[in-house]
C-alpha cells in the first residue's frame, strides 16, 4: 500500500484531515478489508465498512461523504441491484463514486450502472489502477478544500468522468499502469481527447447498405488475432476496432452481446474496456439495449449509422483484398 502513500503526496492531497470521510461497503469481509486497507493508507478517514445489505440505511445516516468505494467480490442479489441503482442516481451530485467488481459481476454491475457517473473496475490487483481511481474521485474534492471552502452536499461536483485532470489519470493509468509513471506526469499529462466522430455518407433511398459475408468479418478477425502469434498482443491493442469487429459479427449472425462479451472481445482489461464502452456510447458509435428477460444484463450494439459504416468498410476491403 506504499503506492496509496505516494499518491496521497503527488496528487497533493496534503489535508486529509479537511475531507469528509469515504464511505465503504464490501460484499465479504475480505472485500470490505481490502477496500479499508487502501483507503486507510491513503490517510483518508473512514467510519469502517459496511456490508452491501447495510450499506443504502448506512449511506442515509452518514451526513457526509468524499467518496463511496463499494467492492464487490460476490453477487448481493437485489440488496446489490438497490444499492447500485441508488448510487447510479447520487453519483457526481453529492459525492463521486468507485465500484470495483471481479469480472463475473460485470453484466449485473454494468446493468444498474448506466449515468456515466461511476468509476468501474473489474478485477484490478493492481494497487496503482485502485489508487489512482480514488484519487480521481477526489480531484475536485481536493482542489474545492485547497480553495479554503469543501463542496457543499448540495453542489454539484465536477464530473470525474469528464474532468481534464480525471481523463489524464485515467488514460496514463490504462497505458503505463505504475503508479511511477502516473505520478511522474499528473501535472504535464495529455489533454482529454475530443469527441469522436463518425462520418458516414448520406444514405440514399435506391443506396442500401452493401450485404456483407460473415466469413469476410471472420477473416479480418482471425487475421488480426494471428499477429499475436509474432508480436506481443499489447503492441497492436486497438479496444474500439476489435469491439466493432465483433458487434459487425454479431449482427450479421443475429446474435446480442452482452457487456461481458464485448469486453472479451476488446482483448483489453475489463476496466479498459469498459471506459472504451462508455466513449463510444457517448459519442453515438453504440447503444446500450437492457435484456427484456433479465434486468441484471445489458446488451451493446452498433447505432445504425456505425453498422452502415462498417458494411461499407467491409465491402470496400472485400474489393480490395479479394475476400
Amino acid at each position: 500500500m506504499e503506492y496509496a502513500s505516494q499518491l496521497a503526496r503527488g496528487h497533493s492531497l496534503s489535508a486529509p484531515e479537511t475531507l469528509a470521510p469515504v464511505f465503504i461497503a464490501g460484499s465479504s469481509p475480505a472485500a470490505r478489508q481490502r477496500a479499508l486497507a487502501l483507503v486507510e493508507a491513503a490517510g483518508l478517514r473512514t467510519p469502517g465498512a459496511v456490508s452491501i445489505g447495510d450499506a443504502l440505511e448506512r449511506l442515509d445516516q452518514q451526513a457526509r461523504a468524499s467518496a463511496v468505494w463499494v467492492e464487490l467480490d460476490q453477487d448481493e442479489g437485489a440488496a446489490l441491484d438497490a444499492l447500485l441503482d441508488t448510487i447510479d442516481r447520487r453519483a457526481g451530485t453529492l459525492w463521486p463514486a468507485i465500484v470495483s467488481a471481479s469480472p463475473g459481476l460485470i453484466d449485473s454491475v454494468v446493468a444498474r450502472i448506466g449515468a456515466g457517473r461511476v468509476e468501474l473496475l473489474i478485477d484490478e490487483g493492481d494497487d496503482a489502477a485502485r489508487v489512482a481511481a480514488l484519487a480521481m474521485a477526489l480531484t475536485p474534492l481536493n482542489a474545492g478544500a485547497r480553495n479554503g471552502g469543501a463542496t457543499s452536499s448540495g453542489a454539484r461536483l465536477s464530473d470525474v468522468a469528464t474532468d481534464n485532470s480525471a481523463a489524464r489519470l485515467r488514460q496514463l493509468t490504462d497505458e503505463v499502469g505504475r503508479i511511477a509513471a502516473t505520478l511522474a506526469r499528473l501535472s504535464g499529462g495529455p489533454a482529454a481527447l475530443p469527441p469522436i466522430a463518425l462520418t458516414v455518407p448520406r444514405i440514399q433511398a435506391n443506396d442500401p447498405p452493401p450485404e456483407i459475408a460473415p466469413e469476410t468479418v471472420r477473416t479480418v478477425i482471425r487475421a488480426r488475432r494471428l499477429r499475436a502469434r509474432f508480436f506481443d498482443e499489447e503492441l497492436f491493442a486497438d479496444p474500439a476496432w476489435d469491439m466493432l469487429l465483433d458487434l459487425t459479427q454479431a449482427e450479421i449472425a443475429q446474435v446480442r452481446v452482452p457487456v461481458s462479451s464485448l469486453c472479451i472481445a476488446a482483448a483489453v482489461p475489463a476496466t479498459t474496456a469498459l471506459r472504451w464502452i462508455k466513449t463510444l456510447t457517448d459519442n453515438g458509435l453504440l447503444m446500450r439495449r437492457a435484456d427484456p428477460h433479465d434486468g441484471r444484463r445489458v446488451f451493446v450494439e452498433m447505432a445504425p449509422t456505425t453498422s452502415i459504416a462498417m458494411k461499407r468498410y467491409f465491402a470496400e476491403v472485400g474489393r480490395v483484398a479479394g475476400i
